[in-house]
């Protein structure tokens, strides 16, 4: 797969890292993560069970004004949120044994839609068949709170970590 054309690829990666000593801390993360988000990105999310990508997800999808439950889609792969004319795709590979499962179960054309915004739990179990993403987010354990590192692959994703540095 290649990446959408209004996600040009940078020719560096851009890195931004940050301790997150609370669950608050990391719902602030996802608000400016909201802020900054534009339809066809991809966010890709990488840390063990427990780390807080759900909780990121959680409240990015806040942020963006959602009401309702906010679930790993573990069981169900992908979740649709539509916020305004935004369509944001949720999904979990935790359970993927194989990177085909991807094709296998329908998945590849959602990462072609230059309208819908994709993050994604799990990208690792996917193998190389997703598209590189604009933000790849890695949430680690730290005492009892969390480091997060973060690396931006294209135009959209550095402007991303931009507002991460001034905030």
């Amino acid at each position: 797969m290649t990446h959408s054309p209004n996600h040009s690829q940078t020719q560096r990666e851009t890195h931004w890292a940050a301790h997150l000593p609370d669950e608050a801390a990391t719902l602030r993360l996802g608000g400016l993560l909201a802020a900054c988000i534009a339809p066809g990105m991809r966010i890709y999310l990488r840390g063990e069970l427990g780390s807080g990508k759900t909780t990121l997800v959680r409240a990015l999808l806040r942020s963006l004004g959602v009401k309702g439950a906010v679930k790993s889609p573990s069981y169900a792969l992908v979740e649709l949120y539509v916020v305004s004319r935004l369509h944001l795709y949720h999904f979990d590979f935790y359970r993927f044994i194989d990177p085909s499962e991807l094709g296998d179960a329908g998945l590849v054309d959602y990462f072609r839609d230059d309208e819908g915004i994709c993050v994604v739990e799990w990208p690792e179990r996917a193998g190389d068949a997703l598209p590189r993403p604009d933000l790849d987010f890695t949430l680690a354990y730290a005492g009892a709170g969390r480091e997060v590192s973060v690396t931006a692959y294209t135009t959209a994703g550095e402007r991303c970590l931009a507002k991460y540095r001034s905030a």
